[in-house]
């Protein structure tokens, strides 16, 4: 099970000094990735509240592709979109910026996708909200043909490409997709299209439900469910035996990897964050 952290991006201060500190003290740690989540915009609260969603234009969130080639430069560290909302963004433009992500990792990318949530975010970004399942799909495909083929022809629902094609294509030929979502149409759609999955919940029955559902879409679609590939979020709560139960829970159902997420643990900002980092990191046997 490799075993990465979730950046604590809302948390940090929005600077390259603090975010490089981050990455290469974790990097030294012995994580072996880096899992960050995606927002563009932030909806003000009192614009239109009653907001109770957790994240608003008050917090921070970097621009997924900006970071990770600035990440590519300075760690060896694997990255993964956690999840970066697909169908908010054009299709095209997404696999250029994630081919080039893979090029300057020497493939070290992994995209994690989503539908989302945000209504003000597909709004100001000109995209609909109610069709965005149904236009993820249609996108993976894409995405898989432009990072695999020179010259690509596409005629879709939503997106149409007539005889052209990315250069540089990525290392990885097409970069792994991973899935999250907390639904049946999701699960469904993850073991049908996706190389992994980002469960959304902690082990239980829940977990057992949505593992049911996905196994069961990828052998209709003539897929074997263990090459599904699972990524877990463990968080830190300060209770370490709680801590540690949840990561052997996770190592037993099979997860491939596991992300340490720090985030609303009160820690602070880049040291906080690491001095923790660095207990786990111990007690989970990581090599530095």
């Amino acid at each position: 099970m490799h075993i990465g952290v979730v950046f604590p991006q809302t948390e940090i201060e929005p600077d390259a000094a603090a975010i490089g500190a981050y990455a290469r003290g974790v990097e030294q740690l012995g994580y072996r990735h880096l899992l960050a989540y995606d927002h563009v915009l932030g909806a003000d609260p009192v614009v239109h509240a009653p907001w109770t969603r957790p994240y608003d234009v008050n917090t921070v969130f970097q621009e997924v592709f900006v970071l990770f080639g600035y990440l590519a430069g300075i760690t060896k560290l694997h990255l993964i979109t956690g999840v970066l909302i697909l169908p908010q963004r054009q299709t095209v433009l997404v696999a250029k910026q994630a081919a080039q992500v893979d090029v300057l990792t020497g493939g070290r990318l992994r995209l994690g996708v989503g539908i989302g949530w945000n209504t003000v975010e597909y709004e100001a970004l000109g995209k609909t909200f109610r069709d965005r399942a149904r236009r993820e799909e249609e996108q993976i495909e894409l995405l898989r043909r432009l990072w695999t083929e020179p010259s690509v022809s596409f005629a879709g629902e939503f997106d149409s490409v007539t005889g052209a094609g990315l250069n540089p294509l990525p290392v990885q030929r097409p970069i792994p997709i991973w899935i999250g979502g907390r639904s049946a149409p999701a699960y469904r759609r993850i073991g049908r299209l996706a190389d992994g999955w980002i469960p959304e919940m902690e082990p239980g029955a829940e977990f057992d439900e949505a593992r049911a559902h996905v196994d069961e879409a990828a052998l209709r679609a003539g897929r074997d469910p263990s090459a599904v590939g699972m990524e877990a979020r463990v968080p830190w709560t300060g209770d370490l035996g709680r801590f540690l139960d949840l990561v052997e829970q996770w190592r037993a159902l099979g997860a491939t990897h596991l992300s340490v997420n720090t985030m609303r643990a009160g820690l602070g900002g880049v040291d906080g964050h690491l001095e923790v980092l660095a207990r786990l990191a111990d007690e989970l046997g990581l090599q530095r």
